[in-house]
């Protein structure tokens, strides 16, 4: 797969190991910046892998900042993006299982080395379950057709 990632300044240093960590399990990561530690701002980075993520130029994304937060917010607002804060191996797999999410969020601040790298390997590894759960992502899909459709109006 061709994951996406990015940070914040603040995920600055966990972003490096984390793109050793997707080449490490056989994937392609692409690094979205920041080249530095220096101050940024979140929805610059977040903004470029969400837009890659709906565009299909990647197939994940993965966001790093002090939360986690900020960068999923800003990834939610582009069509097709399911961004999911996750903070522990269980909301890690469970958001693939059941929501299909295509970027993990992560934090910079609250999450040790040992659980990030466990989340990112559960992560790449599940699959989406389908089934009931296929059903209500395309009510979600729905939502965003219709929320476009009425911003035009």
């Amino acid at each position: 797969m061709k994951i996406a990632v990015a940070s914040d300044h603040r995920g600055f240093s966990v972003k490096s190991k984390i793109l050793n960590m997707v080449s490490a399990m056989g994937h392609q990561g692409v690094d979205f910046g920041p080249e530095s530690g220096e101050m940024v701002d979140y929805p610059d980075y977040a903004s470029k892998v969400a837009r890659a993520v709906s565009q299909a130029d990647v197939d994940r994304g993965i966001l790093i900042c002090g939360s986690g937060m900020g960068m999923c917010i800003v990834a939610n607002k582009f069509d097709g993006v399911r961004a999911a804060p996750c903070h522990d191996d269980l909301t890690a797999e469970m958001s693939r299982l059941h929501n299909n999410s295509n970027v993990l969020c992560l934090s910079a601040d609250l999450l040790g080395e040992r659980l990030v790298h466990r989340m990112v390997e559960i992560w790449l590894a599940t699959e989406f379950e389908g089934g009931r759960h296929l059903r209500r992502l395309e009510k979600i899909s729905e939502i965003e057709i219709e929320n476009h459709r009425a911003a035009k109006k």
